[in-house]
């Protein structure tokens, strides 16, 4: 059933990349509304608030530890009021939900798993007559770099209930797609495996009990690819990396990321890349004005070809009110969504590269097509052998038919996409 909630890969802007965990009110509609104006008909629809928006003093990208978070009397984080005015009286996020509803937009928030570690302490009560935050709380099982919550025993009595009132707290407030956090079945975190595993379940069915469809984002990773059966059966997208930003490096490796995943890709169940750092970023109280993407024009499309012929998620990292006229080409190509939105089976099927310098690859199908992206992942131009097999060869970045002699010039670290047609 979930997997209906997201058929296609889903598109949208999340505020990490630019706003750290200090994003607020105001910025959320400014990026709201660019989005309605100048991406919406291409099929970008969510607005994601990241993490710590039940924290007054959130300022960056460090988290200011231990420090106390705004809370309701059924131990459930909230907005804090100075942030997010229109969540005052106990409204919560509903009046921001609505107008970004008015747009035409989804909506959507990021959690982390289990319960406050504040309201462990203080053992303030649950949805659920006669347990307490205390009763349910998984002492041992603790986010490695954020310590606001505590695991939550999937055994004790209160641990499911919890999870539904979460769920219907923010299904009251028109929630459409939920981040959570500190869950993704990761490498390297047995001693989170037992309690990351029941809790996704947990979330699966708190979900499925409130009565308003939520799009399922499970954070960080690089999640453990022998675990695909169980992450598709939860969750509509997990991520396949940890934290990714614009250094080439990073993206070099996410080649081989999404080899080891493109057999796990599948409709409404995504292996997610991560988001897309491009555009204005990282303005924080922190670093003031912030910076623009540190990758070239060549390797931002590089990024959005790949992400585009796996198929993953798309969520934009910077504020979009900022882009500037290159940034706003790469997410308005209409060729490039349509292959998002409609290929399959895609693989890589060449790579011939030494010390991570050479070429690579990748294919897929489409609607009475097939597309083909040439990568270049040295540090000069190529010229790249590529038999195509079609007789018309459009060039997606370029925007229209070429003639094509059976090789392709690719700049440093960049890519050639064609669509391909008999």
């Amino acid at each position: 059933m979930h997997k209906k909630f997201a058929p296609t890969p889903p598109m949208g802007w999340n505020s990490w990349d630019c706003f750290g965990n200090s994003v607020n009110e105001e910025q959320l509609k400014q990026n709201a509304d660019y989005m309605a104006q100048n991406l919406k008909e291409y099929g970008w629809e969510y607005i994601v608030c990241d993490i710590q928006w039940s924290e007054p003093t959130a300022d960056g990208f460090a988290y200011h530890y231990y420090y106390p978070l705004c809370m309701d009397e059924y131990s459930r984080l909230i907005p804090a009021e100075n942030r997010f005015p229109s969540s005052a009286g106990g409204k919560g996020f509903k009046p921001i939900a609505d107008y970004i509803h008015s747009l035409g937009l989804k909506f959507g928030i990021h959690i982390m798993r289990g319960i406050p570690r504040q309201a462990v302490h203080a053992n303030t009560p649950i949805k659920c007559k006669g347990v307490t935050a205390r009763d349910i709380a998984l002492g041992w099982s603790v986010c490695s770099w954020n310590p606001d919550m505590y695991g939550v025993d999937p055994n004790a009595r209160g641990a499911q209930e919890y999870y539904d009132s979460l769920f219907e707290l923010y299904a009251s407030w028109d929630v459409d797609y939920i981040k959570c956090d500190d869950i993704c079945i990761t490498e390297g975190r047995p001693d989170n495996l037992y309690s990351a595993e029941k809790e996704i379940e947990m979330i699966r069915k708190a979900i499925d009990k409130c009565g308003r469809p939520m799009v399922l984002s499970l954070s960080p990773g690089p999640a453990i690819p022998e675990k695909h059966g169980h992450l598709a059966a939860n969750a509509n997208m997990w991520r396949i990396t940890g934290d990714f930003w614009d250094k080439w490096e990073r993206l070099h490796d996410m080649f081989d990321r999404c080899l080891t995943w493109q057999d796990y890709v599948e409709p409404g169940a995504w292996p997610d890349c991560d988001m897309l750092p491009i555009g204005h970023i990282c303005i924080t109280a922190e670093l003031k004005e912030g910076r623009y993407t540190n990758f070239t024009h060549d390797e931002q499309r590089t990024m959005m070809s790949l992400w585009c012929i796996f198929r993953s998620p798309l969520m934009i990292g910077g504020n979009l009110p900022d882009n500037d006229e290159f940034t706003l080409s790469l997410l308005t190509n209409a060729d490039l969504i349509k292959m998002l939105k409609t290929s399959h089976s895609a693989r890589q099927t060449h790579r011939d590269e030494k010390d991570g310098q050479g070429e690579i690859i990748w294919q897929s199908e489409g609607e009475n097509c097939s597309y083909a992206a040439i990568f270049n992942t040295s540090d000069s131009a190529w010229v790249i052998d590529f038999d195509a097999g079609a007789s018309k060869v459009f060039d997606i970045w370029q925007g229209g038919y070429i003639e094509y002699g059976g090789s392709a010039e690719v700049a440093s670290h960049g890519v050639r996409l064609f669509r391909l047609e008999k």
